[in-house]
C-alpha cells in the first residue's frame, strides 16, 4: 500500500522537528554545591546540549524566582540538602502550586534513603536520583534531564 502525503504537511513536520531540536533547554538547578554544578555543566557540554541554566543556591529564593520569572523552566533539578529551606519543602511547595505543578522536576541529591525517594515520587517528582561519583554517570543524568523536559 502506498501513502501520499500533502507536501505542505511534510514540510510542516520537518520544520516543527527542526525548531524543537534547536530550542534552548531552560533548566532551573536548585543546588548549593559548586562541584556538582560544575560536573553537571561539563556533562551538558560533553553531550552537546544547548541549554540555559539558572542556578539558585538557597532554598528560600526558589518560590520567589518561580513566581516572578517570565518563562517557566522546561525542567527543575532539585537538591534536597539546601541552606535555609530543605528541598523536601521546596518540592512540596512547587507540586502543590497550580501554575508550577506540571513543570517536570528531578530530585538529584546525596540521599539514598528510601523514604526520600518515596516522598519525592509521591509528591510528583519525575525521578529521584542519588548523586553519582563518576563523570559518565553525570552524562546519563543529563540525558535523563533532557528526556524529562517539557517544552511549552
Amino acid at each position: 500500500m502506498r501513502y501520499i502525503f500533502p507536501i505542505g504537511l511534510i514540510f510542516s513536520i520537518i520544520f516543527y522537528n527542526i525548531v524543537l531540536m534547536a530550542q534552548l533547554l531552560k533548566i532551573l538547578l536548585i543546588e548549593d554545591d559548586s562541584d556538582d554544578i560544575e560536573l553537571l555543566e561539563e556533562a551538558f557540554r560533553e553531550n552537546n546540549i544547548t541549554y540555559s541554566l539558572e542556578i539558585i543556591r538557597e532554598g528560600d529564593k526558589v518560590l520567589h524566582y518561580l513566581e516572578t520569572v517570565k518563562t517557566l523552566p522546561h525542567v527543575i533539578v532539585l537538591d534536597f540538602n539546601l541552606p535555609k529551606i530543605h528541598g523536601r519543602k521546596i518540592l512540596q511547595t512547587i507540586k502543590s502550586n497550580v501554575s508550577l505543578k506540571d513543570v517536570p522536576l528531578i530530585v538529584l541529591t546525596t540521599s539514598a534513603a528510601k523514604e526520600d525517594e518515596l516522598f519525592s515520587i509521591s509528591m510528583g517528582a519525575k525521578h529521584f536520583i542519588t548523586k553519582p561519583v563518576l563523570m559518565q554517570d553525570f552524562s546519563k543524568i543529563v540525558k535523563l534531564i533532557v528526556k524529562s523536559a517539557k517544552f511549552y
